[in-house]
């Protein structure tokens, strides 16, 4: 059987790498853009769409307007808003056309990925590059043993979750006063 502690212990540890190895310059250009834009949009699939979810409902804690692309109540995207495409290869289907199509209305698009040479960089008028192991076997790429993407998705998520703490530090925000944003039909 396969130890707790020890199987733990391996997913912090690539999560610690791969967070540490992320372009804290990128990172800091997305942050800006996340500020600017009137309107935050969000594209992924699968699991990396859940941890994009994630980071959406975080943002919007935060006071940000962020919406989820295919949302009932999704507004229209303009040349004032950000659309955050999280994908690993940057060849999913569906974000390259959202992406595209976001680019026809003149609106910002970054991308959070693993191949900054993807097909996605077309579009993408930002890149922030999560440092994780992919098929193509990029320079500087951290090892994982654990399934499929886990550790992009985990990776992302976190990222988020990073976004929002420079966010509430840098404008002084009291966290207790975010939970005016929280949802209270619970």
């Amino acid at each position: 059987m396969v130890d707790y502690q020890y199987a733990a212990k391996t997913i912090t540890d690539e999560l610690s790498a791969a967070l540490h190895n992320i372009d804290s310059k990128e990172v800091d250009e997305l942050l800006r853009k996340i500020q600017k834009a009137e309107k935050v949009f969000f594209v992924g699939v699968g699991r990396v769409l859940l941890s994009l979810e994630a980071i959406a409902k975080r943002l919007a804690h935060l006071g940000i307007k962020t919406y989820i692309v295919g949302q009932v109540t999704e507004p229209a995207i303009t040349e004032n808003d950000l659309l955050i495409v999280g994908s690993g290869s940057g060849e999913t289907a569906f974000p390259l056309i959202i992406a595209k199509k976001a680019k026809q209305f003149n609106a910002t698009v970054a991308h959070i990925g693993a191949d900054p040479e993807s097909s996605m960089e077309k579009y993408a008028d930002t890149f922030v590059r999560i440092p994780v192991r992919t098929q193509l076997e990029l320079p500087n790429e951290i090892p994982s043993v654990q399934p499929m993407k886990s550790l992009f998705e985990q990776n992302l998520l976190l990222l988020g979750d990073t976004i929002a703490l420079m966010i509430v530090r840098e404008q002084n925000i009291e966290i207790s006063n975010l939970w005016k944003h929280h949802a209270n039909l619970e």
